[in-house]
């Protein structure tokens, strides 16, 4: 752990540094320097608003207004991820799941990924329970990541290249909720303790303005949420990856097992 914030301070400084000196454009809205650990690894013992109070407040009123059904674009990250975001939300949303995540750098992982989604999507469907689950597969277009990532490949993983991969997915995500005329977008990347929980809701509900699609506020990792997520994991057998997708984290990731096997 103590690598991490060595590491994350050093070149989370480049980062920064690299941005102001060059970057003009959506790379503004978001400073590393900012940003400590707490914040990096999606903590967010310091936000003050309880994003998942806020979910069980709107659920509860739309239960009690009888007004279930309503229909929700959902981003998925992964069918683990989803696992348990979908058990809760089927009995409160028609939901479709949009599979759109061209952060993933190779096409066998993407495809691999996809089919699980697919898989799990199926297996609940078969189960009778909540309303029937959509799913739409976006395209897979991995240079829009490259270019999106441009100049910050060497950022640690929870930094800015990665809020700026929320905000290309989330905004495809904005964009088609508003085309297909739907109540609401959400994503399940709020579930992982790796992803920034705040930063994402923020994104969400910026782009919620800009399209005139209400966005679900979310930390489905509370309430025990992450930990059923592996629990289904297992009970689905579903393929579970050690890294977000792209190749930095992978390269990220790689990197800190070999320096965990040299400690050993």
């Amino acid at each position: 752990m103590f690598f991490y914030f060595i590491y994350y301070r050093q070149i989370g400084q480049a980062c920064s540094l690299y941005k102001n000196m060059q970057k003009k454009d959506i790379r503004q809205v978001y400073s590393l320097k900012k940003y400590g650990s707490k914040e990096r690894f999606g903590a967010d013992v310091e936000n003050a608003r309880n994003f998942q109070k806020e979910l069980d407040k709107l659920l509860e009123q739309q239960e009690k207004n009888q007004e279930n059904g309503k229909r929700l674009f959902l981003h998925s990250c992964c069918a683990p991820c989803s696992s348990y975001v979908l058990e809760y939300l089927r009995k409160y949303f028609r939901i479709t799941v949009f599979y759109y995540n061209p952060n993933i750098s190779f096409a066998n992982e993407y495809k691999r990924r996809a089919a699980e989604q697919k898989r799990l999507i199926e297996a609940y469907n078969r189960q009778g329970i909540g309303y029937p689950i959509e799913v739409l597969e976006g395209d897979y277009e991995p240079e829009q990541f490259y270019q999106t990532a441009k100049g910050l490949e060497d950022c640690p993983e929870g930094g800015e290249r990665c809020f700026l991969c929320y905000e290309l997915r989330l905004r495809k995500t904005a964009e088609l909720a508003q085309k297909g005329n739907y109540d609401y977008f959400a994503t399940t990347l709020t579930i992982s303790p790796l992803k920034n929980a705040k930063k994402l809701n923020e994104i969400g509900e910026r782009l919620s303005q800009e399209y005139h699609v209400n966005w679900l506020v979310s930390d489905f990792k509370k309430k025990n949420g992450y930990k059923r997520s592996i629990e289904l994991s297992a009970e689905y057998d579903l393929y579970r990856q050690d890294y977000c997708g792209c190749v930095y984290s992978k390269q990220e990731r790689e990197k800190q097992k070999a320096e965990r096997k040299n400690e050993a």
